[in-house]
């Protein structure tokens, strides 16, 4: 590498003085105008060059200055709006209301600068402007005397989300005004609902109602009592019977903005976001659940991944609002097969199944079909599926006793011989009862020495209670098999757990809580 001459150096270093000298001047400047502008009207026109600067059409348009100068014009307007400057008086002179006037048109162009901002590709300028924005808000609707429908629906904050919507790089913005804005305070999540609703009913752009979705799945904070409702970015109201303090009003709120998303023809990606956020972040806003059961069963009834997807959502309105869904369990049924196995979202639906076949006033019948069709399922499926399939056949059996016939029967699972009728769509119909698990024994010679081991568990004495299946969940092929045998003999060096294997003797976490000894 070359060696910088020591005059060039030279120049670099006072180059580099320079610059931040300069920058130092600017900062300076721009606090001396505030100063200014604050200390006089004589001084307002310095709000035309401080606007100027921020526009580029000053003397400076570097970032920071840039960035400085929004957050001195957002203190010189806060404190106008706060002194009385910007509202208008019966009592005025007419030179007073043209001053009034043109302040309150220079406080439009300092927002309209902040809305463009919010919607550039650099994130930092959204969020600074998003702040700066929402500070005015608080200010106008503290000091203007502006009416609720002023401050929220035709002002400032309704631009703000307008803004929001629209911009297709503003994603940045999104999730900062959720965070920060939304989530912690009543009444701003009060008022977004109503926006969101009316725009979404409105939308007939599927990447707007994406901008949508994504606001409304980022909002966390669901109030479940009245104490959670408490928490005012602008003044508390002054009655008790007032929306903001009704947990129902709220709620009604929510559930209208969900209906207009859920009503408009969603693609396919925008689905399954809904779906994945059912349970935990839309159902429970609803006040009348039932109005979820026709999206969810649509879902439920496409089958793929969309059903896997909708068990969720089902699972909690049967469950917590103890509503009903035809055939549930016949549709249950269908969803096991080859591709679910190797779903990925494979646990999630392994940990609904165990629940829903929990309950001991099932029919054997019905259970038998289950354990059967997963039993036959195992053969083709990964090592990583099969550690979870036997341990939970092994606790159903326990909780089932009168399934534990198909342990014991012996067939030798010849096509035809085994009377377990694999296509029949109805759980209850398919002989799964009089069948055995010849699939298990089949799984005990398997090529995976972890996998015949586990297998092994269903031979022996049911002297364990119950296997815990969350040490089962959650294994995946690539990162827990880091390799698979190529013949039977050979014993792979890592295996489920990250354990090494040493003097032929396998040392794996999912065999050591199996407990066989």
């Amino acid at each position: 590498m070359m060696e910088m001459h020591p005059a060039e150096d030279t120049v670099r270093k006072k180059r580099k003085r320079r610059r931040s000298d300069d920058s130092v001047d600017e900062q300076s400047r721009i606090l001396l105008l505030e100063e200014q502008i604050l200390e006089s009207q004589k001084n307002f026109n310095h709000i035309v060059t401080l606007l100027d600067n921020v526009r580029g059409n000053g003397a400076s348009t570097g970032a920071l200055p840039r960035s400085l100068t929004l957050v001195a014009l957002c203190r010189i307007f806060f404190k106008l709006i706060a002194t009385g400057n910007l509202s208008k008086s019966r009592q005025a002179s007419q030179n007073e209301e043209v001053i009034t006037q043109w302040l309150n048109d220079r406080l439009d162009d300092y927002k309209a600068t902040l809305l463009e901002n919010l919607s550039e590709e650099n994130p930092e300028s959204q969020t600074t402007a998003l702040t700066l924005l929402m500070k005015l808000v608080k200010g106008e609707a503290e000091h203007l005397h502006l009416s609720e429908e002023s401050i929220w629906r035709r002002g400032t904050f309704s631009n703000i989300v307008a803004t929001l919507l629209s911009a297709d790089a503003a994603t940045t913005s999104r999730h900062h005004f959720v965070d920060k804005y939304v989530d912690p305070f009543v009444d701003i999540r009060y008022h977004i609902f109503r926006h969101l609703g009316d725009f979404a009913k409105k939308q007939s752009n599927e990447i707007k109602i994406g901008h949508v979705i994504s606001i409304l799945a980022d909002i966390r904070n669901i109030p479940e009592k009245k104490e959670d409702i408490e928490s005012f970015f602008v003044q508390r109201p002054s009655t008790a019977k007032h929306d903001f303090r009704s947990l129902a009003a709220h709620k009604r709120r929510a559930q209208e903005a969900w209906l207009a998303i859920l009503r408009y023809d969603l693609n396919n990606q925008q689905r399954k976001i809904i779906l994945g956020f059912m349970s935990h972040r839309i159902a429970p806003w609803f006040l009348k659940p039932e109005l979820l059961m026709d999206f969810l069963t649509d879902a439920f009834d496409e089958g793929g991944s969309s059903s896997l997807m909708a068990l969720s959502g089902l699972f909690y309105l049967i469950q917590e609002r103890n509503l009903d869904y035809p055939q549930f369990y016949q549709k249950l049924y269908s969803l096991i097969d080859a591709n679910m196995l190797h779903s990925k979202h494979r646990s999630q639906f392994f940990r609904l199944l165990d629940t829903f076949l929990s309950s001991t006033h099932l029919p054997a019948a019905l259970v038998a079909s289950f354990i059967k069709r997963l039993s036959r399922h195992s053969l083709y499926a990964p090592p990583s599926a099969i550690v979870f399939i036997v341990p939970w056949i092994y606790n159903l059996l326990k909780t089932h006793s009168a399934c534990t016939f198909m342990i014991h029967r012996a067939t030798e699972g010849r096509d035809g011989e085994d009377p377990f009728l694999l296509d029949e769509t109805d759980p209850m119909e398919t002989d799964a009862i009089e069948s055995s698990l010849w699939e298990i024994h089949t799984l005990q010679d398997h090529y995976h020495p972890n996998v015949a081991t586990i297998a092994r568990i269903i031979a022996e004495q049911f002297t364990k209670q119950a296997y815990n299946l969350e040490d089962f969940l959650d294994h995946s092929y690539d990162s827990d098999i880091k390799k698979i045998p190529e013949i039977e003999y050979q014993i792979p060096k890592k295996i489920f757990a990250e354990y090494e294997v040493a003097a032929g003797r396998m040392n794996s976490f999912l065999i050591d809580i199996c407990n066989f000894n």
